[in-house]
């Protein structure tokens, strides 16, 4: 290297560069071109440049030159670190040798310093990382929650099949009036339910997962086992009462699928979570059916037997009670405890998705959701619950209900091959679709897909109910060709169900705050579950009953909340835009190097 004329460079700016591109560009041409453009009459032999930059590498080279270009046009110029290094240097000095003197002190310049200040602090763009792979989930552990997660849905289903019936029989009350008791029955559970989980999610905060997880299994399991022996109404009432007490294990759960899983994979994990609770609404009804009056069903077992002849409820109760109890085994022996998980995790971190600094520890409840995003996020979770049970609400009866009367007038077996069409759909969209398409959507953009879904997959079934009314054979035909297919697409929104549980985790301010908030979420969904039977049936009843819009008047309605839940998303917080892997990449954003000028 030559020099002409003796000149002082100014210090060029450091390059928003990864370690493997500083080992590429070492001695390469951004280093040429620079100094070839700050130093006068300074020759470089080509022959030492390696091969030609990638277009990113010149955009950045561009960038840094133009920086330095910004500083030099001041004509008074103060050296810097490397400019000290340079003005010393020889022909055998390398280019980018380390400094000698890091503690150099170096003079400043009023038009430096003017320069500084226009290019202090200047973000650099921060290179796209690579992919991060999916950290392996703990299948073990996930497989023993899953199989806790069973037992709440399975104790609130399997008692549908013969209440009606027990009511009738215990009450001795008119048959017009059985519904009325066995909805109160129903709902009672979710009820107490939601003014407790406020109180599981401290409980678990303070004494640890495992052990509030295994009390509570243990007294959903004791409750429910008796239920079948009571004979009065207001027995029964009780006793649901206190299952619904108990039936806190699903907040400790799902934090604790949380705390087992990270950025990468809390999708697939919260995937089987929610494949687990539709198992158990599948399951349980199955159970309050097959084992409903065993003296009569299974003759030649409990045939002949007084207690089961007299009491031909409570079979299926003992049978919930046994799955809950074997939970209550595999999770006092099997399930790690999770409750240090997040021990010195305030700011957010890798074992919640997105978590961030916000509210402290001991926040409140109103604290806590005045968080950021987490408010908007709560109203989206409650809206998406609607819409779920809602449906859940309507289905039954509108399967059953002849096409005259605005349903679909299906047989047992119809009813069954509906049921386990719905089941299979649901399950790939949950477990195979959703974990690589929350991973490349992010949370937000698969909400807006189930809002844009939601509103047609409710639309069609008023319309294939017009086609049944129709008394010809080519209607029926275009029915079985058009609804199977509608159905498979109309079940993806069942993954908005997972979503929003994970969007919650993402705008979650402190992972010691994700019990709370989940327990939050959770009291929300039982209020809606005991709320919804009720008034979307007698939505249902009421439009039939006056003809309103045809008596499709309750699937006017819940179209219209479907297209609110669409209009309700986009309020969403930008948290909820990214997926698993770009989680990883925002934290590595916030963590690249800086351009920054500074003076001394």
């Amino acid at each position: 290297m030559r020099t002409d004329t003796a000149y002082t460079p100014p210090p060029l700016p450091p390059l928003p560069l990864s370690d493997d591109h500083h080992l590429h560009l070492h001695n390469t041409s951004i280093a040429c071109t620079a100094c070839i453009t700050l130093i006068p009459h300074t020759y470089i032999p080509y022959t030492h440049i390696l091969p030609p930059l990638s277009r990113r590498d010149s955009t950045m080279a561009t960038r840094a030159f133009q920086n330095s270009a910004l500083i030099g046009r001041s004509g008074n110029i103060s050296p810097g670190p490397v400019s000290a290094r340079l003005a010393g240097a020889s022909e055998s000095t390398p280019l980018l040798a380390p400094d000698d003197d890091p503690d150099r002190k170096v003079p400043s310049s009023p038009a430096f310093d003017r320069a500084a200040g226009q290019s202090r602090a200047l973000p650099s763009r921060a290179l796209p990382s690579k992919k991060k792979p999916e950290t392996p989930l703990p299948r073990l552990q996930i497989l023993l929650l899953c199989y806790a997660r069973l037992v709440e849905p399975i104790a609130f289903f399997s008692i549908f099949p013969y209440i009606n019936r027990m009511v009738q029989e215990n009450g001795n009350v008119p048959e017009a009036n059985v519904g009325f008791y066995a909805g109160a029955i129903e709902s009672i559970f979710s009820l107490t339910q939601m003014l407790v989980m406020m109180f599981w999610g401290r409980a678990s905060d303070r004494w640890g997962r495992r052990p509030v997880l295994v009390l509570s299994l243990a007294g959903l399991a004791a409750a429910t086992s008796v239920f079948g022996l009571a004979t009065r109404i207001w027995q029964m009432m009780l006793l649901r009462c206190v299952a619904g007490i108990c039936a806190g294990s699903v907040v400790t759960i799902r934090t604790m699928i949380a705390e087992h899983s990270d950025a990468s994979n809390q999708a697939r994990a919260f995937s089987w979570f929610a494949f687990a609770g539709n198992v158990g609404i599948f399951v349980g009804p199955l159970i309050g059916g097959f084992f409903l009056d065993p003296a009569k069903t299974f003759p030649r077992l409990f045939g002949g037997v007084p207690f089961f002849e007299t009491h031909p409820f409570v079979l299926a109760p003992i049978v919930v009670a046994l799955i809950g109890l074997t939970a209550v085994v595999t999770s006092a022996v099997g399930v790690d405890e999770t409750l240090h998980m997040k021990d010195g995790a305030e700011g957010g971190g890798d074992d919640v998705e997105g978590a961030r600094p916000g509210p402290a520890p001991k926040a409140t409840v109103s604290e806590l959701a005045k968080a950021p995003g987490v408010g908007i996020v709560l109203v989206v979770y409650g809206y998406a619950m609607l819409l779920g049970f809602a449906y859940t609400t309507l289905i039954p009866t509108f399967l059953y209900t002849t096409p005259e009367l605005g349903g679909f007038g299906f047989t047992s077996i119809q009813i069954s091959i509906y049921m386990a069409l719905t089941a299979g759909s649901q399950a790939f969209w949950i477990l195979l679709v959703l974990p690589p398409l929350h991973r490349r959507w992010g949370s937000k953009a698969l909400l807006r897909y189930c809002g844009v879904v939601w509103p047609f997959f409710f639309a069609i079934m008023p319309s294939m109910n017009w086609l049944l009314c129709r008394d010809n054979d080519p209607a029926h035909t275009l029915f079985w060709v058009i609804f199977p297919p509608m159905l498979v697409v109309g079940s993806s929104v069942v993954m908005a169900f997972t979503v929003v549980q994970l969007a919650l985790n993402q705008v979650c301010p402190a992972k010691s705050s994700l019990n709370k908030l989940n327990s939050m979420s959770l009291s929300i969904t039982s209020g809606l579950r005991a709320a919804t039977p009720a008034a979307f049936n007698s939505m249902f009843a009421l439009g039939v009953r006056h003809n309103i819009l045809g008596g499709y008047f309750v699937w006017f309605v819940v179209a219209a909340l479907a297209v609110g839940f669409l209009f309700t998303v986009s309020y969403m917080p930008p948290a909820t835009d990214k997926g698993g892997e770009d989680d990883d990449d925002e934290r590595g954003a916030e963590e690249s190097p800086r351009v920054e000028v500074t003076s001394n």
